[in-house]
């Protein structure tokens, strides 16, 4: 929820920068205070843990975040939590849940990354992204590696933002290049179990039809044998 709250407070005087006071400086306040939140999760976390420098090890980025105020925004990272109820209805499937999980978490990092990019990049000289638009359309050529080059960012803090994205895409299509390659290998291994299946069938049908014939073929020749005998008599 927290998290959630901070992402209306960081996205709402991107998306609206003629907001009047004193409305950008509760945003601001509200950041903050929900950022003290995650300070305060962490340290919770930090004092409970059984292992207090195998919890750091394993929540470096957290630390980060909480320690760095200017990596803050990464934090919203957090909602892709939220996917955990998307997930009770993906099923039972692993793929299903990677879908799930990649589709949900590849927006949420794409809205974050569209706000950053510009709240960077707008009214600086040089700056080809002004507006949400531009912002977003400058996301969905990154983080699918296309890069036209219409749009890009002219700053440090853009270039940052840029750089995470590249990873998440390069991510992104490693896990769906992933799923669809499982996908294929599982139809062609239900395919050939389907087709073992028919031959097995037809096996057994074979085989119980020439047993049947052998024991035909053995009645009819003990049938003829004892004629014979018994002309012979």
């Amino acid at each position: 929820m927290a998290a959630v709250a901070f992402l209306g407070a960081y996205a709402w005087p991107i998306l609206n920068p003629s907001l009047v006071a004193p409305w950008p400086t509760v945003c601001h306040l509200f950041a903050w205070l929900a950022w003290g939140l995650f300070a305060v999760d962490l340290v919770v976390r930090l004092v409970m843990a059984a292992d207090r420098r195998s919890f750091l090890r394993d929540n470096l980025l957290d630390l980060a975040v909480v320690a760095l105020p200017l990596l803050r925004p990464l934090r919203l990272l957090r909602l892709v939590t939220l996917l955990a109820v998307l997930n009770r209805h993906a099923g039972h499937s692993l793929r299903g849940r990677v879908v799930v999980y990649v589709v949900g978490a590849t927006s949420l990092v794409m809205v974050v990354a569209s706000l950053a990019i510009l709240d960077a990049e707008r009214g600086r000289p040089g700056s080809t992204i002004e507006s949400f638009g531009d912002a977003v359309w400058w996301s969905f050529t990154t983080v699918t590696t296309v890069g036209y080059g219409d749009r890009f960012p002219v700053t440090v803090q853009g270039r940052a933002v840029a750089v995470g994205l590249m990873l998440a895409g390069i991510a992104l299509l490693g896990v769906v290049t992933a799923t669809f390659a499982s996908w294929l290998v599982e139809r062609v291994r239900e395919a050939g179990e389907d087709s073992e299946a028919v031959t097995r069938r037809d096996l057994t049908m074979l085989t119980a039809e020439v047993a049947r014939l052998r024991a035909v073929l053995e009645a009819r020749a003990v049938s003829e044998s004892a004629d014979r005998a018994g002309s012979e008599a």
